[in-house]
């Protein structure tokens, strides 16, 4: 273990170590999982809190409709891999003591996760609050909230960890900070005197640049809930406002604060103006876990252009034979495949390459441009569910150019990354905060196709390592806009290069794989995170 370095507390709500432990939900999961494996790989002393998801998120497969459906089957997995320690904890969920069993996970080449599970049946009706990731409303959210927070504290203090920071990867650990104020006012401290003193511990880390999607409560349903922890309802809202908000309440909690990406960071800024009180908001762009994502064989030849290719097409094979296994649909390896796998939401736009039948179809018709989606909505987000359900319509229509991969999950991400030759991105900007996906495949030879959001407006050389489409441009007009420039480059640029030029297709593959390897790795990440956030 690194001494000299600050022992951290990462507090996540999921993490995503591997496809059969459904304790992640996507892009936050994923990134948290990321970061424990290379704290692991490279020695850093971090320590992961998160809740065991007995049910995990929910999965979701398409019904003969072609609708997508969510299912909840218990994640035995969980239970196989998690060793019990034998601690708990108690909290207060409305006024009843609620226990949580410290579950201990490190069997992923990850730095040691601890998840407190609330199925117990002491806690009668409260044991199934930890049984399905973001499946809960307002107050069973509160509940998890309080389980990942003021639990995630007492764990620590229950397993005698020696922490110096708390990271709060996202708003939903903020109750943690509450926690950390009550111990100091216990021993005698007054409120404003122990808030200061904890801030000098936490690191705040904002995710969702849309206000909307920044999670609130009343105060009324925190009280209700116990959520205030011994504090009162002025000190409570003088953290987060009323009604809290859970991000306002992280800025205000922490020392310093950060987006995922540069451009994120300028819209966080942008964004909570506002907010009095808020400690600095900085960048620290996202990077991946390379052991994890890069494979093997692309590492092994780094440098060698024609080895590299000759990978890649292996690589493509694997997913053509991987879709075929998956779904019946036979794509052509020697045909251009581009990949599209985001949760499935309106602002990231999934459809728009399909806008203009008359442009796109007689590509899709002769096999020309195949594109192999997957993601999921939120179980609650009938818009989300109508977006999948319109690719899977397209898929039909074109049955081996387009592909829908149901219940995008880990293994369907390693497959897509490593073996498309173009990630396809297209959020209406700027709402991508980072967009990690993109890294994966530019390291393993992918080229970009993006527009100029996320983590793509520092990691572009437009027809170097990939292409943007659009200049940027944000206001009225905007998704016309980003439409005619995504079929000016796509069919104008990247088509005839594939098709007309090999060599430089190559070439920009070396460029992909050199310019992302090591800038926009997890290991890059974290050395950032200990250098600008951890160390004082």
């Amino acid at each position: 273990m690194n001494n000299n370095k600050p022992h951290t507390a990462y507090f996540c709500m999921e993490y995503g170590l591997d496809e059969n432990m459904r304790i992640y939900a996507g892009g936050l999961g994923i990134l948290a999982g990321d970061i424990l494996k290379a704290a692991k790989e490279f020695s850093y002393p971090v320590t992961g809190i998160g809740l065991l998801w007995r049910k995990g998120y929910s999965k979701q497969v398409i019904n003969a409709e072609g609708r997508p459906e969510n299912q909840h089957p218990v994640n035995k997995e969980i239970y196989e891999h998690a060793v019990d320690t034998g601690e708990t904890v108690s909290v207060t969920i409305r006024e009843q003591e609620v226990k949580l069993k410290i579950w201990k996970l490190d069997k992923f080449n990850n730095a040691t996760l601890y998840l407190l599970d609330a199925n117990l049946p002491e806690n009668r009706k409260y044991q199934t609050i930890t049984d399905g990731l973001y499946d809960g409303f307002n107050e069973k959210r509160i509940a998890q909230e309080i389980a990942l927070g003021i639990g995630g504290v007492k764990a620590i203090r229950k397993l005698g960890l020696n922490i110096d920071i708390y990271h709060f990867n996202e708003g939903h650990a903020a109750l943690a900070g509450t926690e950390l104020i009550r111990e100091k006012m216990e021993t005698g401290m007054d409120f404003h005197t122990a808030w200061d003193d904890v801030k000098d511990e936490i690191v705040f880390t904002t995710h969702t640049p849309v206000k909307e999607g920044n999670e609130s409560h009343s105060l009324d349903s925190l009280k209700k809930m116990s959520a205030f922890n011994t504090l009162t309802r002025q000190q409570m809202k003088e953290i987060g406002d009323s009604p809290f908000s859970m991000t306002v309440a992280g800025l205000r909690l922490s020392r310093i604060s950060n987006g995922v990406a540069k451009l994120h960071g300028q819209t966080s800024r942008e964004m909570w103006k506002d907010v009095a009180g808020k400690s600095p908001i900085i960048s620290i762009t996202n990077g991946v876990h390379r052991g994890t994502w890069v494979d093997d064989r692309i590492v092994k030849n780094m440098g060698d252009t024609e080895a590299i290719y000759e990978t890649h097409q292996t690589m493509k094979k694997e997913l053509v034979d991987f879709i075929k296994e998956k779904n019946g649909a036979k794509l052509d390896p020697d045909k251009l495949i581009i990949g599209f796998a985001r949760r499935a939401t309106a602002y990231k736009r999934p459809n728009l390459i399909f806008k203009k039948s008359d442009l796109i179809d007689p590509y899709l018709e002769s096999g020309d441009v195949q594109i192999v989606f997957s993601g999921k909505a939120h179980p609650t987000d009938d818009n989300g569910k109508e977006i999948v359900a319109k690719l899977v319509k397209k898929a039909k229509e074109f049955p081996n150019s387009v592909v829908f991969l149901e219940d995008y999950n880990m293994e369907i991400a390693r497959y897509m990354t490593r073996g498309v030759d173009i990630w396809l991105n297209n959020p209406r900007k700027p709402l991508e905060a980072s967009g990690t996906s993109g890294m994966k495949a530019a390291m393993n030879g992918g080229l970009n196709l993006s527009i100029l959001d996320g983590w793509w407006v520092e990691g572009c050389e437009h027809g170097i390592n990939g292409w943007q489409f659009g200049d940027g441009y944000v206001g009225e007009g905007q998704d016309e806009s980003d439409l005619y420039a995504l079929y000016r480059v796509l069919l104008n640029e990247v088509v005839p290069t594939f098709y007309g030029n090999k060599d430089r297709w190559k070439d920009m593959m070396m460029e992909s794989i050199a310019t992302t390897y090591e800038r926009f790795s997890a290991k890059k990440m974290l050395e950032r995170y200990y250098s600008e956030m951890y160390n004082k």
